[in-house]
């Protein structure tokens, strides 16, 4: 096998991939712009005068969405009323330069628009077709508008979140538009693989429930073998002690000595050796059940010191720990700033945010990218044109079948699947 040029080892692993991506809010633009990160063109298709709904969203900055700029970094725009012939005439001809389609309308609002995955997947075999809904493309509820705490309540998740006294809660970050963003670009990153061996596309099926339900990790384990259903449990583990959060002088501390071992290293770090050998806490199941007055006793000696001493301390023991942060901290944190973990996105006025970069490290893809921009409405929409809709400088007309929409298809935001 010949070896292939520097320059092809530098690209990122998904240069010359071309994303249409006709998402909005959170679960498909957070996909998209995963797909961005790692080197696909993607070409954002808004409603005209609208455009995504986030952009109409708090906080501003310069008088834009800082929460669009966020998630939108490295895309192109172009607004496109696909009830207009000459719209669609122009998306046609995006649509067939594309490698990727990702939307997350609810099921059926694209075949209504005659962009269905069944008409499009005749018309491009190659296309990688990826749909984001509140409950995927099948099942009785598939019909059904979704919100994320919506998900986070029918997937169980909220039953697990807040104190065992305390009422369910959501989850602060939204897990089920950001679980259903990464399943679906992982089975986009599996199509084109797939893809590269046969030379066709296929469809990626994603729904917010079922990428919730993914995300149970052990509680499913659970209330399959335990009489009790798992319920919630605050700051703590169902099933390991001392796992949760303890209160220091100044704030509170998570500990995580999730084994035996661990837990005589945390018992000589409190100054404390012989917890290890009292009856109460000598093994986990006995720490599990005396959990009220090892959190009492933990919380007595870690009383004396700061946060940070105790960090300090127990990390030197390797102890796993550490605080509780809020985020202005995380975004001073060293070992994220060491890790190139934030980026700063700024608009076409030069008006700038700072997010989160990509986590995904790839020894081959080059340099890390710190900066990126968020485009504007319709940024784009002549260079496309002109990249698209022209040959030899005349423009390109009524070369692909004309369609006319179904009177009901509604492009307003109550058609969407999601969010926040």
């Amino acid at each position: 096998m010949s070896a292939l040029p520097s320059d092809a080892l530098q690209k990122p692993p998904l240069d010359g991939i071309t994303v249409i991506d006709m998402s909005r809010v959170l679960s498909g633009p957070y996909c998209t712009m995963v797909l961005a990160d790692l080197g696909a063109r993607v070409i954002k298709i808004e409603r005209p005068d609208i455009g995504d709904d986030t952009r109409q969203w708090v906080p501003y900055v310069g008088g834009r969405s800082g929460y669009f700029m966020a998630f939108n970094r490295h895309k192109e725009s172009i607004a496109l009323d696909l009830k207009s012939p000459y719209d669609r005439e122009i998306f046609d001809s995006i649509l067939a330069a594309g490698d990727v389609i990702v939307e997350n309308f609810r099921p059926g609002v694209m075949d209504r628009l005659g962009y269905g995955w069944d008409a499009l997947s005749s018309r491009h075999p190659r296309l990688v077709y990826a749909s984001i809904s509140g409950y995927g493309d099948s099942g009785p509820l598939r019909d059904q508008p979704a919100y994320d705490m919506i998900i986070q309540a029918v997937g169980g998740a909220m039953s697990l979140t807040g104190e065992p006294d305390g009422p369910p809660l959501r989850v602060g970050p939204s897990i089920a538009d950001l679980g259903a963003a990464v399943f679906a670009t992982i089975g986009i990153c599996a199509a084109l693989t797939a893809r590269a061996r046969t030379g066709r596309g296929q469809r990626v099926d994603i729904g917010m429930l079922d990428g919730q339900v993914a995300l149970l990790e052990h509680a499913l384990a659970r209330v399959a073998l335990e009489p009790e259903v798992p319920s919630r449990t605050g700051a703590h583990h169902a099933t390991l002690a001392p796992f949760g959060a303890f209160q220091a002088s100044d704030g509170n501390i998570v500990i995580a000595a999730a084994n035996d071992t661990l837990f005589g290293a945390l018992a000589a770090a409190l100054g404390r050796p012989e917890l290890a050998d009292d009856p109460r806490f000598l093994t986990n199941d006995r720490r599990v059940a005396n959990q009220a007055a090892l959190q009492t006793t933990i919380d007595h000696v870690l009383g004396g010191r700061t946060v940070n001493e105790w960090v300090a301390t127990l990390q030197a023991a390797e102890v796993p720990c550490g605080p509780i942060n809020t985020v202005d901290k995380v975004l001073q944190d060293p070992q994220l700033h060491a890790r190139d973990m934030f980026i700063s996105v700024s608009d076409a006025d030069g008006n700038t945010i700072q997010t989160a970069n990509n986590p995904i490290r790839l020894s081959a893809a080059g340099e890390r990218r710190k900066t990126a921009r968020s485009p504007l409405l319709d940024e784009h929409r002549e260079a496309l044109i002109q990249e698209f809709m022209t040959t030899n400088g005349h423009t390109k007309l009524s070369h692909i079948r004309q369609f006319k929409p179904s009177d009901d298809v509604d492009l307003s935001f109550v058609d969407l699947a999601m969010q926040p």
